[in-house]
């Protein structure tokens, strides 16, 4: 990305970062004194774009973001137009996540590239198509798959033609930590890690309902009278709670109240929505059959498609089967499993 000069351009990049050295906290990270790309050849910002608004762009512009639209949240290949899909609940974070950003002085730009890229990696069937894999990962190789972990190899390694997207250090460690035991660098990170959890327990619960998985009389007592007896009621709860216990502490936090009420409600939907099989029938058939596609793929390697760069990283079969069926979307990955296991009268819907 080149920086282009011309008068109306150089004066614009003179605003924007007097802007922001004027007007955001101390704390936030900071558009153009970044810690770098993987390639530091390559100019970190254009003359009207910041380093983190370059990276939102790149991200935006890929083939795993398109996909997204055809991952969906919990249900797969739901009937109804409402649905959420990995598309819908990756702009829901980014747009709450900027809300809370602006009202800590945070760098926005940055949590809007957390944001979109998060969920990069995440593998067709959400949380099951994620557990699947793991589990056929680490029974035959004794190695992990974490969906996080993917997004940051998506964004490194995998597109573009293998040449990666070459993102700032904020953005990928962003990605990298949007889950699991360590926190992210930045303030930035930290809020998508948790507005994360915000908006998926928040609005799954919604599908739940409206598939007829859930009742609200179901819903867990304690954790709904202290947040709200509707989604936007208790993600505006959640947010408000965030922004005073994080403005307190100088970090991102939640109230020691609100947020233990928060994780109630994910592991009840953990329970009952996100790995419970019995509750749809295309569940199951996924959990039984997507280990009898990764091994299919390793008896015919020559159905493995020859990801750009794989060669040149040395990737073996494990590593390229999982790459593949990674970036599957539902649809397509139905299909296959339709395809090579099940006769008409057995196949998904």
């Amino acid at each position: 990305m080149s920086v282009t000069s011309g008068t109306v351009a150089d004066q614009f990049h003179a605003a924007m970062r007097t802007r922001e050295s004027e007007n955001l906290s101390p704390l936030a990270a900071q558009s153009y004194c970044t810690a770098g790309r993987l390639d530091p050849s390559e100019p970190e910002q254009c003359s009207v774009r910041s380093a983190f608004q370059v990276d939102r762009d790149r991200i935006l512009h890929t083939k795993s973001f398109r996909r997204l639209m055809s991952k969906t949240q919990v249900f797969l290949a739901p009937e109804g137009d409402h649905y959420r899909t990995r598309l819908t609940h990756t702009l829901e974070v980014t747009a709450i996540a900027r809300t809370v950003a602006r009202a800590l002085g945070l760098n926005e730009d940055l949590v809007e590239a957390i944001g979109l890229g998060h969920d990069l990696g995440h593998p067709p069937f959400g949380h099951t198509g994620e557990h699947c894999l793991d589990d056929v990962l680490q029974e035959r190789y004794g190695i992990r798959f974490h969906h996080n972990e993917q997004s940051l190899r998506v964004v490194d390694l995998l597109e573009r033609d293998g040449r990666g997207l070459n993102l700032t250090a904020e953005v990928r460690n962003g990605i990298l930590n949007h889950t699991g035991p360590v926190a992210p660098e930045t303030l930035e990170g930290r809020i998508v890690k948790i507005v994360d959890r915000v908006a998926y327990i928040n609005h799954d619960i919604d599908d739940a309902i409206r598939a007829g998985i859930l009742s609200r009389d179901a819903l867990p007592s304690g954790p709904i009278e202290l947040l709200g007896a509707t989604g936007s009621t208790r993600i505006d709860r959640l947010v408000h709670d965030m922004i005073e216990a994080s403005a307190a502490a100088g970090d991102i936090v939640q109230g020691v109240e609100v947020g233990p009420a928060m994780l109630e409600l994910r592991a009840f939907m953990f329970d009952h929505v996100y790995l419970d099989a019995d509750n749809n029938a295309d569940k199951r058939r996924v959990t039984e059959l997507l280990p009898k596609l990764f091994d299919w793929y390793l008896e015919h390697p020559d159905q493995v498609p020859a990801l750009p760069g794989a060669v040149e990283r040395g990737d073996d079969l494990p590593r390229r089967v999982t790459d593949w069926i990674a970036g599957m979307t539902d649809r397509y990955c139905l299909r296959v499993l339709e395809e090579t296991f099940l006769p008409k009268r057995h196949r998904f819907r």
